[in-house]
Parts: C-alpha cells; sequence; structure tokens
C-alpha cells in the first residue's frame, strides 16, 4: 500500500502564503509523479500543479506565478508554496502521487486533503 500524508494547511487573510507538504511512504518501486489537485465547495476537483521525478512541472492558469510546486525525491515528498493567495484559492487540497508498484504496475493514489481557506 502506499500512503499520502498531508500538512500546512490552515486560514490565511488574502495575499498571504501558505506551504503545503506530503510525503509519500509504503511500497512501491519508483515515484513518477506528485502533485496537488483542489476542491472548492459545490465544485470539482481540479488540478492545482503536478511534478515529475525529473523535475517537470504542471500548473493550472489561474495559479501560474503565484503557486510553485517543488519536490524532494530523496525524502519522496512535494511541496506548494502558496503566495498572493485569493478567496477563490479556498478549497480542499489533496495530495496524489503515481507510482509504479512490482507486478502491479503504476496506480495513482490520493492523501486524505487539507484545507486551505483565503478570507477576504
Amino acid at each position: 500500500q502506499v500512503q499520502l500524508v498531508e500538512s500546512g494547511g490552515g486560514l490565511v487573510q488574502a495575499g498571504g502564503s501558505l506551504r503545503l507538504s506530503c510525503a509519500a511512504s509504503g511500497s512501491f518501486s519508483s515515484l513518477n509523479e506528485m502533485g496537488w489537485y483542489r476542491q472548492a465547495p459545490g465544485k470539482q476537483r481540479e488540478l492545482v500543479a503536478t511534478i515529475t521525478s525529473g523535475g517537470a512541472t504542471n500548473y493550472a492558469d489561474s495559479v501560474k506565478g503565484r503557486i510553485t510546486i517543488s519536490n524532494d525525491n530523496a525524502k519522496n515528498t512535494v511541496y506548494l508554496q502558496m503566495n498572493s493567495l485569493k478567496p477563490e484559492d479556498t478549497g480542499t487540497y489533496y495530495c496524489t502521487a503515481k507510482v509504479k508498484r512490482i507486478l502491479i504496475g503504476i496506480l495513482n493514489y490520493w492523501g486524505k486533503g487539507t484545507l486551505v481557506t483565503v478570507s477576504s
């Protein structure tokens, strides 16, 4: 099994910053990609950013220039540095990981989520 543990959510005023972390643990031969999605109340889950083990990144247009994803391969950890936060960034942020498990193949896992609330 694979576990993803998120941390760093909370309440922040508009214009402020937060840093989310997500650590992956468990049984896998490689960690190919990690990322963050978010879900606002009443809305569908949407991509925030992803990063491959090689460092290639992908961002939603709505967060470009304000949010930076990074990783530490040695720690199997992904970070999301969020600056200039807006009320519309409010939501539950979910960590995701694409891992390779021997004899099983490539699987996608989700964390339980961490709540980010941006007040105006």
